[in-house]
């Protein structure tokens, strides 16, 4: 028997990483096939806000996949820049360095720093219909240049100052504890844990038929 598929919806291998951590608090470690989005399956973000984004991802991979699916959209909000870039955060210059270097060019010589990563989830069921939502945030401020060699994205020039690291310098650990994806997680874990306990196979595909057996109600 296959294990039961949960889909990510993303090809961001850290991001990956970073669910996968996430979802063994929940799951059995090996009870379920946590996968990446395929290769072939492309969505355009239109959505006004995280949760709108979010949650058209988690549908279109789901009706793709045929699986449960779940998606986030994140983003750096940064005061100074009227919430820039937000949810074009991994749209705003082509590659990781390009889009540090030039946020840190648009707040050169501003004394305001203060931002913050939002995430939200959405979790779908294979029909695309969204079973679930979160929201997380984690407050911090934009640094003058990158520090740390961890993480992915913006994490080198993400400073929180409650910890006194980035979110480059953190632990797992304490990502999972501090980080906007791991509080909108938290949010979700309570409801994924009762949805399991009440269907514990949600998210095994249905067996194909036999060759040669009758169909349903024949």
């Amino acid at each position: 028997m296959t294990r039961p598929v949960l889909v990510i919806a993303s090809g961001n291998t850290g991001k990956l990483a970073e669910f996968r951590q996430l979802l063994e608090e929940v799951l059995p470690h090996g009870a379920v096939d946590v996968r990446g989005r395929p290769a072939g399956v492309t969505v355009e973000e239109t959505g006004a806000d995280f949760l709108a984004n979010a949650c058209l991802k988690a549908t279109t991979v789901a009706r793709c996949t045929g699986a449960w699916t779940l998606a986030d959209d994140s983003g750096l909000c940064v005061d100074a820049l009227d919430g820039r870039p937000g949810i074009h955060s991994a749209r705003y210059a082509p590659g990781n360095a390009r889009r540090m270097e030039r946020l840190l060019e648009e707040l050169a010589g501003c004394r305001d720093r203060s931002a913050r990563f939002v995430t939200a989830l959405a979790l779908a069921r294979p029909d695309g219909a969204v079973a679930l939502t979160s929201r997380g945030v984690s407050n911090g401020s934009i640094l003058e240049a990158p520090i740390g060699e961890g993480g992915f994205g913006y994490d080198p020039l993400f400073w929180v100052p409650t910890v006194g690291l980035s979110f480059a310098q953190m632990t797992p650990a304490q990502k999972r504890r501090h980080g906007h994806r791991g509080r909108a997680f938290a949010g979700l874990q309570p409801r994924l844990v009762t949805l399991l306990r009440q269907q514990p196979d949600v998210f095994r595909a249905p067996e194909a038929p036999s060759p040669g057996s009758p169909p349903p109600g024949g």
